[in-house]
């Protein structure tokens, strides 16, 4: 059974074998994000949460590059810049938050410029695979703005304070095996085989039980925001109900 999208602006979304994958589709504009793109991007994650059928997320970009981030032309051009750029923060923003709290892993497939918030897609997910030729790079501070997309929240939690504040402040971009080395990273490949990776990761976890997948997921996302006595009667019952259901 596949499931796609066909009234969306820079994503496309198809469904099929138990992966929702979602691709950002605005290669001209490095993937850059705008206004529409991200109403589109929340559509299409929406469509693969709450799809039974879907048990993995795959986010993927058209092109050389993954991501270039926000799209500062947009925003430029627009007549009242901080409101377009608030409003692009805060949708944009919404679709991550959803990302971040489904209980479907979601994996990452990036090649060339993981900048901004490409980054914060990139973070939003549980794994990611990288070509070798990936550069991951925040980008913020080199056009005068701040962190947005829960970058500034999740980037010391992937890689330390200290890290996460070099990024920030240096814009120095981070290698694929640099960045699979600070914990950014799952695995690093070569760009020909980026493709066949990440699908065959996909595929492998979809064949999991979803139920065991999905919590254990949610239980380590979880855990940042929660006491050890809480995270022990949540694993509790959770393993509890996810033997249930496997010793059926």
């Amino acid at each position: 059974m596949t499931d796609t999208i066909d009234a969306l602006t820079g994503v496309r979304y198809h469904a099929a074998d138990g992966i929702g994958r979602i691709t950002l589709a605005r290669p001209e504009a490095s993937n850059a994000i705008d206004l529409p793109t991200a109403v589109s991007l929340g559509q299409a994650v929406s469509q693969a949460v709450i799809d039974p059928a879907v048990r993995v997320i795959l986010i993927d970009g058209d092109g050389p590059r993954f991501c270039a981030g926000g799209d500062v032309a947009a925003m430029a051009a627009a007549d009242d810049k901080p409101a377009a750029v608030r409003g692009l923060a805060e949708s944009l923003d919404a679709v991550l938050v959803t990302l971040d709290a489904t209980d479907k892993p979601v994996i990452a497939a990036v090649r060339g410029a993981v900048a901004g918030a490409g980054l914060g897609i990139l973070l939003a997910c549980d794994l990611v695979v990288a070509a070798r030729t990936t550069k991951l790079l925040t980008a913020y501070t080199s056009v005068g703005i701040t962190p947005d997309c829960g970058v500034s929240w999740l980037l010391p939690r992937a890689v330390g304070q200290q890290r996460a504040l070099e990024m920030v402040l240096t814009g120095r971009p981070l290698s694929a095996e640099e960045a699979q080395a600070w914990g950014l990273v799952t695995m690093a490949v070569e760009d020909a085989e980026l493709e066949a990776e990440s699908d065959a990761l996909a595929t492998r976890i979809a064949a999991l039980p979803p139920f065991a997948t999905g919590q254990a997921r949610r239980l380590v996302r979880s855990s940042w925001t929660v006491s050890r006595q809480a995270a022990t009667v949540d694993e509790v019952d959770t393993v509890t109900e996810a033997a249930r259901r496997a010793f059926a």
